[in-house]
């Protein structure tokens, strides 16, 4: 994306430009009424070939409607000399010129406020909370101004997947990863800049998915080039054997980061220690390990990236469950542990306790100089604008090879307040005081799960997608079905994701 203070906008702004922005905002990108709705309904069509789709753009010079895709709009702006159009499914700004969509503070706030009437008018009200962002997460609001809303009966980005062997792992993670909303403003905006071979960059493909996805075609989608470019960059995936989902996930997300690399504007040769690509941005956590020596009390930190955290559940073999002799009336994230029902935030608590690592793993104190024993106490220090959570339901063993069905419960928004580095000098007894200010950008909103049914040797996999808040679709390969938020909160659950609450689509 171009920085704020493009030149070219200069060239837009005179004279009642403020006034003429907001009608196009008001009646063409976010309609808050019914008359609005209709109007665009009807006039938004490219104007050479008749198409509703192809992400229709608007002139910002003159009534033009054209197809981005098919490059129409393209030509209207080299013929007309009008640098600039807007996107009339997200709003933002592209310049010609620049070929690239800019940013502009002006046009931002407009865009804003326009944005907030047309949902007050839908009855929606404000969906801004208040909250305090990061200097990274300002930075992906910058890049994304375009802030949609989905309506109720908006059924765009659903779409079946065929199965093309055993490949359920794969269609139930493009699913998750097609309905993450920055995942979707970056491939609908075409800034990645490939200079990989042709047909070989999984970024590449990814952005002509996410094409097929919001093209608005109903039928199911045959996804062959992804499926040959897994095969090829993450071998350990390939063959027509059935595959572990969140292998995949895994394995996607490192491809993809790999190849998204050439769209940090050069801050990863300026450091090769730091990577900006948009995986990174939206997946990318911190986790922070302190070992304290139990003769001196020093603390030796160390804080780790994760894409995604790996939960321990009852029934396996890893000691310490249940989480407390004989439990206790705790209640995090509006939950209670009880012998009978295991929750997520049991599994939180578990995986964030102290543990001693005892006799057999003594651990170099720097303050003692000598072997000690310790405790290891695992944090979040940063946390992802998404949140994955692998529930570990396959246990391998050398003696053992099986599933744990326990069922774990999941709500529907999550606090992970009591789970922060910051909050580790709240607990007491390992247990989190709930008196403490809770803050704002701690808070998730469920938004995607895959279950895994069948067994370890033969099972298939499928998803639940939230497609509106309160609107969930089951996807079962080429299959969607409607689904109630019970049918999304009774499942198994193998895979969890939540999104950052202060940056969703509401």
């Amino acid at each position: 994306m171009c920085p704020a203070g493009c030149v070219h906008v200069n060239g837009f702004k005179v004279d009642n430009w403020r006034q003429n922005l907001r009608v196009i905002y008001q009646c063409f990108v976010w309609s808050g009424t019914a008359d609005t709705r209709r109007r665009k309904a009807k006039s938004c069509i490219c104007h050479m070939c008749g198409a509703h789709l192809n992400r229709l753009h608007s002139c910002l010079y003159c009534v033009y409607f054209g197809c981005f895709s098919k490059k129409h709009i393209h030509e209207h702006a080299k013929s007309k000399r009008h640098n600039l159009a807007i996107d009339l499914l997200y709003g933002g700004i592209y310049c010609f010129v620049c070929q690239d969509y800019i940013y502009d503070k002006d046009m931002e706030q407009i865009a804003k406020e326009e944005q907030r009437k047309a949902w007050k008018l839908q009855g929606e009200g404000e969906k801004y909370s208040i909250w305090e962002p990061t200097k990274r997460e300002l930075e992906l609001l910058r890049h994304n101004p375009k802030r949609r809303k989905i309506t109720a009966n908006c059924t765009i980005g659903l779409r079946g997947l065929i199965n093309l062997g055993n490949t359920c792992f794969m269609n139930c993670i493009v699913q998750a990863l097609t309905h993450t909303p920055l995942l979707r403003d970056f491939f609908l905006s075409d800034r990645h800049k490939c200079e990989m071979q042709a047909n070989s960059c999984l970024v590449c493909e990814m952005s002509q998915l996410f094409q097929e996805f919001y093209s608005g075609h109903r039928s199911p989608h045959i996804p062959f080039r992804l499926l040959h470019l897994v095969w090829t960059h993450a071998r350990h995936l390939a063959g027509y054997e059935q595959q572990d989902a969140h292998e995949f996930l895994i394995a996607a997300l490192d491809v993809l980061h790999r190849h998204c690399k050439d769209d940090d504007n050069g801050k990863k040769a300026n450091n090769p220690n730091h990577c900006n690509c948009i995986i990174d941005q939206i997946f990318t956590g911190g986790l922070q390990s302190d070992v304290t020596c139990q003769v001196c009390h020093g603390v030796s930190t160390t804080i780790d990236p994760f894409w995604d955290i790996s939960l321990d559940l009852p029934g396996s073999s890893t000691p310490f469950w249940p989480l407390s002799p004989g439990g206790d009336g705790a209640v995090v994230n509006g939950e209670g542990h009880t012998s009978d029902n295991t929750t997520l935030t049991d599994c939180l608590r578990r995986f964030t306790r102290p543990e001693h690592l005892g006799s057999s793993a003594k651990i170099k104190c720097g303050s003692c100089h000598s072997y000690q024993e310790s405790t290891k106490q695992l944090t979040m220090k940063k946390l992802p604008i998404v949140a994955c959570f692998h529930l570990k339901r396959f246990e391998h063993s050398a003696k053992l090879r099986r599933k744990i069905t326990t069922y774990v419960s999941f709500p529907l928004e999550l606090d992970m307040t009591p789970f922060m580095a910051s909050s580790k000098e709240n607990r007491v007894n390992g247990q989190y005081q709930q008196s403490v200010e809770i803050l704002n950008d701690n808070k998730y909103a469920l938004f995607a799960v895959v279950n895994h049914q069948g067994t370890l040797e033969s099972g298939h996999y499928t998803s639940f997608i939230r497609q509106h808040k309160d609107q969930w679709f089951k996807c079962d390969d080429a299959i969607i079905t409607k689904a109630s938020i019970k049918d999304v909160l009774d499942s198994e659950g193998y895979l969890l994701f939540y999104h950052k609450q202060f940056l969703e689509y509401e």
